[in-house]
């Protein structure tokens, strides 16, 4: 008969499961469920936290229907939904479930309250929190929680968790609340929710889902009402919301760019963006039209908080009947696209005009028009400091400062000396200062936009004590003119990120390393060297720069060759210690096959001097090569630090269900290196890693960029899950929009305290570990810890800058303001003082790096847009071959690249050929030259702009025209 009995119970359950999944209040119910064991109850409380109160109340409802029973299990049930504030879901086990147009009537409510959730956030979460307590629409354990919630997070927080218990309740909480409501003055939200025509809108909406649901036969499904994405069990049913049984239950923040850290709700034209309650304490200063700095960490919804500002300014502006003017700048030109796609253009058009300019854009050279034209400009900040200096320099109308209402600077850290953002910013405080003077003598003074910064992190600058952290801040407060820098602490409901530091044992044996140090003892003996530091350095690597900086300046070949080639083994060292033997051997043969092939001429007739210490190293290598080969093939000889990293990819795949991270790593080539090797090992295929590397844009490096496009393609396939591995460079660590992953590795690279928060901030899924790998001579162990106390130092002193009074804040603020601009005016005076100085194009030369031949006069140099320097000279051609080097050609609006050229004698390098409106250049490039001003060498200079020399404009007509001659006279001919 019990067994009868038990069946019925359990099929009645089975049968209410989709009410009684969004009915019980599951922590409350819990510790009432004493015939649950305690493991079990444990994983039913885990299931609350990770994937929501939908969730656990299905797995405690299969752990109550699940076989054997304890006798008076069902009855046991029953009572513990009584004792834990679930009389809702009881009256339904107890067969006294509502009427069906009561329980229609409070289906509706509830989906009321769904839409209206975003607005009654603003609530007075405490007070209304002690009616609903007093008028048993809360238990005691929901009160207490409630009103600490609102203590701890704010009233949006207690509101989430408020709302999501009150809906459990019995029909005729709806008029309760609605009465809480009236009596604690929230007239407004009174109004919205029972009195007024928009109420009534929206509850007819309301019931008419729930027609077409209940027709449709899907009575248990609920609408989503933002754009949050919950997990697969709480996607159902009528309490399912997001807002409801996600954001208002699981209020814990969520540190991402997503739409739990500031939702929309509204059509296409019609958004409205709604921030946590840490996000609107952040930004309440900007709304108010103050100069801050925003400082939350990676993830956090930064970007979000500047779209709302932007948004509140433009409006307010436009109820005000004055125009607004936007540009948010950025340092990387991935970011321009990603801002406005994922942010700007999104939440801000159609209501507003958005678009994006950067270096890669052909809309760069009409910015004026584009400023003019638009609400919302994302730009590179070149992009707008070009701008306002051709407005300054009356060279065209360029851009003023005055035109702008506010100006956004994501990632503001960079404000500092030297940057790009400090020139815009040393030009808004030079104009505010004379703002002041104007003001005093009862002029007009010129308007200037609000200041927005965001960062994750100001970093300390290098400083060692707290004073000099302190003063580090302040000074980019000062460059930002933020009258507060804002900041919160939103990880205290986060779980701890778990960190550790690998440190690796030393090779037992390394004859490959052995090998490449007896190659490069010989080179020292042949070119007569003595280095002091360790081979395979950091060290070893500066001084040999140094060495074939100076032998290229004496002149002296022999030593200028052998100090490139020891670089190179050097490097080849450092990766031997990083990745794999192979992977070395193959940046020594690619770099070989290069110097070979600058030997071999294009043309058979030309012969391409090799001096007797070329073909010593070439011979050096090939005696060695075969022995290097045949070591490299020997994993026993493998590095410690590539081992340790495969054991820590193996250990994060295999113990989580799905893992997602980054290994950051130095060079490009170390991290393309790394990509392969994983995708050559089965090992990790067998347990689903997909990798791929995310490298930099610029061209400093001999390994080829990445295009914009190629970054963004691969990050894109991270985004969606076909790849879980990304190897990155620093490229990775701050702005790009990159999901949150739950482990992170440093291999064998740590850089400032900055970096170390911005690489922790991509692993901000819950449960995440940060890793630091060692790598042999990286002292990367060593740099962690010191930046783990900057990083502490740094905290420590933004709390002591936000603890000063306000009159004293100012007063340091203005005082580095001034002292910033006392600054800038002797560097100007000094430059003008150099600018005398500046030597005619007749007073240089330039000589070949490697065999110091002459090659030209300064006169036969002319410059194309202030970036090209091109020879023009009709002989120089008798000087150079010409080779074609796909990884060079590039494509821009006025010209492209095609090859390279070198010096018929030796093979170096000198530049590129590009075809500039039809007419084909020889474009130098100054590294590969010594230049020899008035009888002063240098083989230092890196680029045209560090010469002392103003060249000529390119005179594209008169060279034009000269070639047309030039085709006539071979015609006549």
């Amino acid at each position: 008969m019990a067994s009868d009995n038990d069946a019925i119970h359990e099929r009645l359950i089975e049968d209410l499961r989709g009410r009684l999944q969004h009915t019980i209040k599951v922590e409350d119910v819990l510790p009432h469920l004493h015939f649950i064991e305690p493991a079990r109850q444990e994983q039913i409380s885990q299931k609350l936290n990770t994937d929501g109160p939908a969730s656990a109340a299905n797995l405690l409802i299969s752990v109550v229907v699940e076989k054997p029973h304890t006798e008076g299990w069902f009855r046991a049930f029953v009572d513990a939904l009584h004792h834990g504030g679930s009389e809702f879901a009881a009256d339904y086990l107890e067969l006294n479930s509502p009427d069906a147009d009561v329980e229609a009537e409070n289906d509706c409510c509830v989906r009321l309250i769904q839409l209206l959730a975003p607005s009654l956030m603003n609530m007075k979460t405490d007070q209304v929190c002690n009616h609903c307590y007093s008028r048993k629409l809360l238990t005691d354990v929901e009160n207490e929680k409630i009103l600490a919630e609102t203590r701890n997070h704010g009233n949006g927080s207690g509101a989430r968790v408020l709302l999501s218990r009150i809906v459990r309740c019995r029909p005729g909480w709806f008029s309760e609340f609605l009465e809480i409501l009236r009596i604690t003055e929230h007239h407004h939200l009174y109004e919205l929710t029972g009195g007024s025509p928009e109420s009534e809108k929206l509850k007819n909406q309301a019931a008419a889902e729930e027609k077409v649901q209940a027709e449709s036969g899907q009575s248990e499904k609920s609408m989503e009402i933002t754009v949050t994405e919950g997990p697969e069990e709480d996607s159902t049913g009528l309490y399912a919301s997001p807002d409801l049984s996600k954001s208002m239950e699981d209020i814990k923040p969520e540190m991402r760019d997503s739409p739990p850290a500031g939702t929309t709700r509204g059509g296409p034209e019609n958004t409205e963006i709604v921030l946590r309650d840490y996000q609107m304490e952040v930004a309440r200063p900007a709304l108010e039209g103050e100069n801050i700095i925003i400082c939350l960490p990676t993830g956090s919804g930064k970007t979000r908080v500047a779209v709302y500002i932007t948004q509140k300014h433009l409006d307010r502006r436009r109820a005000e009947g004055k125009p607004g003017k936007v540009v948010v700048l950025v340092n990387k030109i991935p970011l321009v696209e990603q801002h406005f796609a994922t942010e700007f253009s999104p939440h801000l058009k159609p209501t507003y005009k958005v678009e994006r300019v950067s270096g890669d854009s052909q809309l760069k050279i009409s910015f004026t028009k584009i400023v003019e034209r638009n609400d919302i400009i994302i730009c590179t900040a070149q992009i707008l400091e070009n701008y306002l200096e051709r407005a300054n320099s009356g060279e065209d109308e360029g851009v003023k400062l005055s035109d702008l209402t506010l100006i956004v600077i994501d990632e503001c850290h960079h404000t500092q000396k030297g940057g790009v953002y400090n020139h815009i910013m040393m030009r808004y405080l030079k104009q505010k200062h004379k703002n002041l003077k104007l003001k005093k003598e009862q002029k007009e003074t010129v308007q200037l936009p609000q200041i927005l910064g965001l960062t994750a992190s100001p970093g300390v600058g290098g400083a060692n004590t707290l004073n000099k952290a302190e003063e580090h801040i302040l000074r980019i407060c000062a460059n930002l003119d933020a009258s507060k820098i804002m900041t919160r602490s939103i990880g205290k409901d986060k779980k701890e990120q778990r960190k550790s530091i690998l440190t690796v044992e030393p090779r037992r044996e390394d004859p490959f390393g052995c090998v490449i140090k007896t190659i490069m003892h010989d080179i020292h003996a042949h070119a007569q060297l003595s280095p002091t530091c360790e081979l395979g350095s950091q060290n070893y690597e500066q001084w040999a720069v140094q060495e074939e900086r100076q032998a290229a300046k004496k002149g002296d070949q022999t030593v200028r060759v052998c100090a490139e080639h020891l670089r190179r083994y050097n490097e080849g060292l450092i990766l031997s210690n990083t990745i794999r033997m192979c992977d070395a051997l193959s940046f020594l043969n690619k770099f070989h096959g290069e110097q070979m092939k600058k030997k071999t001429a294009p043309d058979e007739e030309l012969n391409i001097q090799i001096t007797p210490t070329e073909r010593f190293l070439f011979k050096l290598f090939q005696d060695n090569k075969e022995e290097l080969e045949k070591l490299a093939q020997d994993p026993s000889y493998e590095n410690d630090s590539l081992s340790k990293l495969r054991t820590k990819i193996l250990h994060e795949f295999s113990s989580r269900k799905e893992a997602r991270g980054i290994i950051f790593t130095k060079t490009r080539h170390s991290a393309i290196s790394l990509s392969q090797w994983i995708q050559e090992n089965p090992k990790f295929a067998d347990i689903g890693v997909k990798p791929s590397h995310v490298i930099g844009g610029g061209d400093q490096s001999d390994t080829k960029p990445m295009t914009a496009a190629e970054q963004k393609d691969v990050l894109k396939k991270f985004k969606s899950g076909e790849l879980n591995l990304l190897i990155a460079t620093t490229v990775a660590e701050e702005g790009l929009d990159i999901p949150d992953c739950n482990f992170v590795i440093r291999y064998g690279h740590v850089t400032n305290e900055i970096a170390m928060i911005q690489s922790q901030g991509r692993g901000r899924a819950e449960d995440s570990t940060y890793t630091v790998v060692d790598v042999k001579n990286s002292g990367v162990a060593e740099k962690e810890c010191v930046n783990e106390y900057r990083e502490e130092m740094m905290n420590k002193a933004i709390q002591k800058i936000k603890a000063r009074n306000q009159p004293e804040y100012n007063k340091q603020i203005t005082e580095y303001q001034i002292q910033a601009i006392m600054e800038e005016r002797v560097r100007l005076v000094k430059q003008k003082k150099k600018a005398v100085k500046i030597e005619s194009p007749s007073a240089v030369t330039f000589s070949c790096r490697n065999c110091n031949q002459d090659v030209c006069s300064g006169e036969d140099i002319q410059m194309i847009e202030n970036m090209h320097s091109v020879n023009v000279s009709p002989q120089f051609s008798e000087l150079f071959t010409q080779r074609e080097n796909i990884a060079l050609q590039e494509r821009r609006l006025d010209y492209e690249t095609n090859g390279v050229i070198a010096c018929k004698a030796c093979g170096q390098n000198w530049g590129s050929m590009m075809m500039y409106r039809g007419i084909e250049l020889p474009c130098l490039h100054v590294k590969n030259f010594v230049v020899n001003i008035n009888g002063k060498k240098n083989s230092n200079y890196n680029k045209w702009s560090e010469l002392p020399v103003k060249f000529p404009a390119f005179d594209y007509i008169n060279h034009a025209s000269l070639m047309v001659l030039s085709l006539d006279d071979e015609e006549t001919e």
